[in-house]
């Protein structure tokens, strides 16, 4: 294992170790909370929690620090999402840049710790980073919705709406802010089909591929 890693400004610390991280971005229900913790468990290292919940992208509003967050990534996201009508395209490429920055950083001092990371752009961020396996999870629409009814304690009904308002917004933040599309699978070294390898196979397959990243 090397004896250096990228610092959040992406330069070398010399004296510390480049611990394992595995990044996952998921489409919505496909397990990626439940595999990413076991994963996690499995290497001693922390979780590294999305920067935005499902239930606040169901309901964005400004009553915390994450969801005022939020609300401005969707607004910078415009259309649908919250609109630019009345704010200029410099206030508007301003907050891009000072959102980007800022997950960038969040990202790189993850990194640094190790673990798994869900989300966050980290595939793009960390793709040249040695010790490092990226993940994409995605499964069947059916499978999916019931899985996140059922552990987001919410109706069929409302689980399918999430599931086509996420899996869109989450890949227009990626592609607005940093221009890849998490959805094609060329970025991911490793591609799992939550509807049909179980989370301990998943979590096992993460493992050894993990073992075997440059």
């Amino acid at each position: 294992m090397s004896e250096s890693t990228p610092s959040s400004s992406g330069a070398p610390s010399p004296s510390t170790p480049i611990l394992p991280v595995v990044t996952i971005w998921e489409y919505y229900g496909s397990r990626g909370e439940e595999i990413g913790r076991a994963v996690a468990e499995r290497l001693g290292l922390p979780f590294h929690t999305q920067a935005f919940s499902s239930e606040e992208l169901a309901h964005p509003t400004s009553d915390t620090e994450e969801a005022a967050a939020l609300v401005r990534v969707l607004s910078v996201l415009g259309g649908a999402y919250g609109g630019i009508e009345s704010r200029d395209v410099a206030t508007v490429q301003r907050e891009k840049y000072e959102l980007t920055v800022q997950n960038t950083r969040t990202v790189w001092d993850e990194a640094e710790a190790g673990g798994v990371i869900m989300g966050r752009n980290a595939t793009v961020i960390l793709k040249n980073r040695p010790n490092t396996l990226h993940v994409l999870l995605t499964g069947s629409v059916e499978d999916r919705v019931a899985y996140a009814a059922e552990h987001d304690g919410v109706s069929l009904e409302e689980a399918a709406k999430r599931q086509q308002r996420e899996d869109e917004v989450r890949a227009e933040m990626s592609i607005t802010l940093y221009g890849w599309d998490p959805r094609q699978p060329d970025a991911y070294d490793l591609v799992i089909n939550t509807s049909r390898i179980p989370v301990d196979h998943a979590t096992a397959a993460i493992i050894d591929a993990l073992g075997a990243a440059r």
